[in-house]
């Protein structure tokens, strides 16, 4: 069973990985046709076909039922809303194929009356609330006839709103639609359209397109996520890209706090970051007043990035680490962070936290030794963030993530992504993620995938000499082409 929203996101991920809509959408309505020709007998079919994709699933199908069937098309709007399914209309002139428009409302009755099998590829998945008309006056016509077979496309129209289609047959592709069953949805038919196993398993632009949280025209600073980094002391470059990193992936604050030795250089790379320097040149317990007055500000923290592992500054880490689940925050753990951690592991069980370690980094945290088996990977990686109840993004040639429930895996990278400060700024990107209210597993999806389509885009100009401040500067196109 598969969630409307993921529904979208496999759409979108199969174009990216070489299997464009139009594609679907000829399979999807061959399948169709397919079925009715196969199992329903009839000669006579109509079609209520709206002006989205489901109603191009529609056309397609009445393209190959009227090979063998008389058919009848009643287009449900004025304009047809996205091209493939204009293109798949266009079609339809060459074929027997009769249509009505919505301006032929007065026909709908003697229609029902001069067809067998009723086909409603009216609405797709998503809908809520209340169904307007046309469909209302449809669906309760539709729903009215006696001695009709109705079959709906991918689902019922109207489903999940105050009124829908009750079909006898549901054609559905990929997977069942998340909620339809037999009561609601009639016998369930799966078509399989040929979707890539990678749109189903693999990030793609299909997550960021559905779940990142576009601004409302209306919001003000700080409405779209703060985050505070903590980072730096003999590293002072790290904290600088996660923050900058944040920035360009659209937070609206960034908070830098890091060791006394590191504020000025950090300052420089950017007036957009906020820092405050600390009170000595390593991260220590003393720290811990100053960083609680900036978490109060802030939705989500990014801890690790150039932080070294002097002994005052792993028992700091600890203590802040406890100090943000305290306080319900959302929490990135990174780079020189993972260690410490690794030895009290219990501070982080059951916490909005996400770690992001490399295969090394992943023995400090949990004491496996990771092989190069994928699957062996996989079932590892899911096993621990399911025991301690966190989110893992384990880096890697196919990087992994999970929450304990899920995975989905990455391969959207370059050789040239070895550069130091990658990672810092992936851990940018996911805690900019976090503090816009994202839930962990879709934030590590999106990172996963922003991050490396903008690695391959300063690859594409840099080649084998990119930066990691390239891959930055990447980030908001690579933002604008996707959303």
């Amino acid at each position: 069973m598969i969630s409307r929203k993921e529904v979208k996101v496999v759409d979108k991920n199969s174009e990216y990985f070489g299997v464009p809509t139009s594609k679907l959408m000829e399979n999807a309505g061959k399948g169709i046709a397919e079925f009715v020709i196969s199992n329903l007998k009839s000669k006579n079919i109509l079609l209520f076909c709206g002006t989205g994709n489901n109603g191009g699933d529609g056309f397609v199908a009445a393209r190959h039922l009227s090979e063998k069937c008389r058919v009848t098309i009643f287009l449900t709007g004025k304009e047809i809303r996205t091209k493939i399914a204009q293109d798949n209309f266009n079609k339809l002139k060459k074929t027997s194929v009769k249509i009505y428009t919505h301006d032929h409302l007065d026909k709908i009755d003697s229609l029902l009356v001069e067809n067998d099998v009723i086909i409603d590829s009216m609405l797709g998945v998503g809908l809520t609330g209340v169904l307007r008309e046309p469909y209302y006056t449809i669906v309760n016509k539709i729903n009215s006839q006696k001695n009709k077979t109705v079959v709906s496309v991918d689902i019922p129209a109207g489903f999940g709103t105050n009124l829908a289609i009750r079909p006898d047959y549901t054609i559905t592709f990929h997977d069942i639609k998340e909620g339809m069953n037999e009561g609601n949805s009639g016998d369930i038919h799966i078509v399989d359209i040929n979707i890539p196993i990678e749109a189903v398993d693999y990030v793609g632009p299909g997550e960021l397109y559905v779940y990142y949280p576009r601004p409302k025209k209306q919001s003000h600073k700080g409405d779209n996520g703060s985050v505070l980094v903590i980072g730096g002391g003999p590293y002072v470059g790290a904290p600088a890209l996660s923050g900058m990193a944040a920035l360009g992936t659209g937070v609206d604050l960034v908070f830098i706090a890091t060791p006394k030795r590191c504020w000025q250089p950090i300052t420089s790379f950017s007036p957009s970051l906020i820092v405050t320097a600390l009170e000595s040149d390593c991260l220590t317990s003393a720290d811990i007043p100053i960083i609680e007055e900036i978490l109060d500000r802030c939705d989500a923290a990014i801890i690790g990035p150039g932080l070294g592992f002097l002994k005052e500054t792993k028992v700091a880490i600890i203590k802040i680490v406890e100090l943000v689940i305290d306080k319900n925050k959302q929490l990135v753990i990174d780079a020189d962070a993972i260690r410490p951690v690794g030895e009290q592991l219990g501070i982080i069980e059951n916490s909005q936290t996400v770690v992001t370690p490399h295969a090394g980094e992943f023995k400090e945290l949990t004491g496996i030794s990771l092989s190069q088996d994928i699957d062996g990977r996989i079932k590892i990686v899911k096993e621990w963030a399911e025991k301690l109840g966190i989110t893992i993004f384990l880096k890697g040639d196919v990087d992994i993530l999970s929450d304990g429930r899920e995975v989905k895996l990455n391969k959207i990278h370059n050789e040239a992504m070895t550069v130091g400060g990658t990672g810092d700024v992936l851990a940018g990107i996911i805690g900019a993620l976090l503090s816009k209210g994202v839930e962990p597993f879709n934030a590590l999806r999106i990172a996963a995938f922003l991050n490396g389509e903008a690695g391959n885009e300063a690859f594409n100009k840099k080649s084998y000499g990119l930066l990691a401040t390239d891959i930055i500067e990447e980030i908001p196109g690579v933002l604008k082409r996707y959303l």
